[in-house]
């Protein structure tokens, strides 16, 4: 009795206060959230993280890193306060509706965000898969989770409107124009995501080039509204997804497949350096290993052919020129070269005649797509080939220079004064 009678003075004490009750119960409701985030996270998160790190499987590193079930377990404090609140006394009704509206809130909003971190480790998980490099999912990915996040937006905003989600839609009938021109990039990048995708046109470390907006390297990311490529010089470029369907680029991916990169490059041959090669040239040219068997060919071919116009001039006969023997050596060299591709093309070619002389142009394929040895390749060729052209008496082609003048004018300058003299 005397304990009861106890319990009772402390009673009508304590209703002398009400604001000192309202402020235990408060102290006993947060008392029992913190508790309840506490047994969540520090032994039931805990718990569940060792007991996936000692799992062995193949992901299991990835679902020990991220945050996925820790932040699941902030919704169980939130649900102690949602629950709880109504329980103290003396809060009038517009604190205890608002509390529960904010704590409602804050569990649509961790909802959320634990699905947008499942989606994150989904993406880890399919980037594993080799064939992530082809099909990459991150822009669609983007996409779901915007959509949760408008969900979720739109069950906060009826929380506290305490309307429902499809009466706040259909609000939005009338919205419709706005949202289609505030969504318009999103709209136009999940697209351009899908035709990329369908048509193959793009994947992680293609070489992609697209002059208009400077970009020129490798792609390291593609989400639903850029991509990104890493320039050879270390800088990045981000590029809108639409523009790659809209706009122009070149994807290097073919010749990556094929294993060879192509060498188009012409020397210009001064005009006045061609000329018939005489009986001498002939035999000096013969010296070559290359172009022994050749010229034997080619002279029986000649003498075959001009058996037939005996009686006629030498200039209406065939004769052997120093450009087209040096044509000749060229596509034998390249033929021997280890450098080059034997199973792809391979042009000597003449183009159109020009004010800097004959371009002479070597259409082949380097056996390599390393960029330090495509150059090397095409630098040992073309150093052989400007080095050998005087032995078949040509020139290249170079415009005078400064010192050409001078020495030109010098050289005039002493036959005049010998004249003089």
């Amino acid at each position: 009795m005397d304990n009861f009678a106890f319990f009772k003075n402390i009673q009508e004490w304590s209703d002398q206060y009400p604001w000192l009750e309202m402020l235990t119960s408060l102290s006993i409701l947060l008392f029992f959230a913190f508790l309840a985030n506490f047994i969540a996270k520090q032994v039931v998160v805990r718990g569940i993280r060792k007991l996936i790190s000692k799992m062995k499987f193949a992901y299991s590193e990835i679902f020990s890193e991220h945050s996925v079930i820790r932040r699941v377990a902030n919704i169980v404090p939130a649900i102690v306060i949602l629950n709880g609140i109504s329980t103290v006394p003396h809060l009038s009704v517009k604190v205890v509706s608002l509390v529960q509206m904010a704590s409602q809130a804050f569990i649509f909003l961790t909802i959320a965000l634990a699905l947008s971190e499942l989606l994150n480790v989904f993406n880890l998980f399919y980037q594993r898969n080799p064939k992530s490099l082809n099909k990459p999912i991150k822009g669609y990915l983007q996409l779901i989770k915007l959509i949760v996040f408008i969900v979720c937006g739109l069950l906060v905003l009826g929380t506290f409107l305490k309307k429902d989600v499809f009466t706040l839609l259909a609000g939005f009938g009338a919205m419709a124009a706005v949202l289609l021109l505030v969504f318009q990039n999103t709209i136009l990048s999940l697209v351009a995501s899908v035709q990329i995708s369908s048509y193959d046109m793009v994947r992680i470390g293609d070489w992609i080039e697209m002059p208009s907006l400077n970009a020129d390297g490798d792609v390291i990311d593609m989400s639903l509204h850029t991509i990104t490529v890493q320039n050879f010089d270390k800088t990045f470029t981000t590029i809108p997804t639409n523009k790659l369907v809209t706009d122009t680029f070149r994807n290097w991916r073919g010749m990556k497949l094929l294993g060879a990169r192509r060498i188009k490059r012409s020397i210009f041959i001064d005009q006045t350096s061609i000329h018939f090669i005489t009986q001498e040239e002939q035999q000096k040219l013969k010296a070559f290993l290359l172009l022994d068997q050749y010229l034997d060919n080619k002279q029986s071919e000649l003498e075959t052919f001009n058996q037939q116009f005996e009686n006629q001039s030498i200039y209406n006969q065939r004769r052997l020129t120093n450009i087209g023997t040096f044509r000749a050596y060229v596509e034998f060299y390249l033929k021997q070269h280890s450098g080059i591709a034997k199973n792809q093309s391979l042009i000597i070619r003449q183009l159109q005649p020009t004010s800097e002389g004959i371009p002479l142009e070597i259409y082949a394929f380097a056996n390599t797509t390393v960029w330090n040895d495509y150059e090397a390749i095409q630098s040992d060729i073309f150093d052989h080939l400007m080095a050998i052209i005087p032995e078949f008496g040509l020139r290249i082609y170079q415009a005078p220079s400064g010192s050409d003048l001078r020495s030109l004018a010098s050289h005039s300058s002493d036959n005049t004064i010998k004249h003089l003299s």
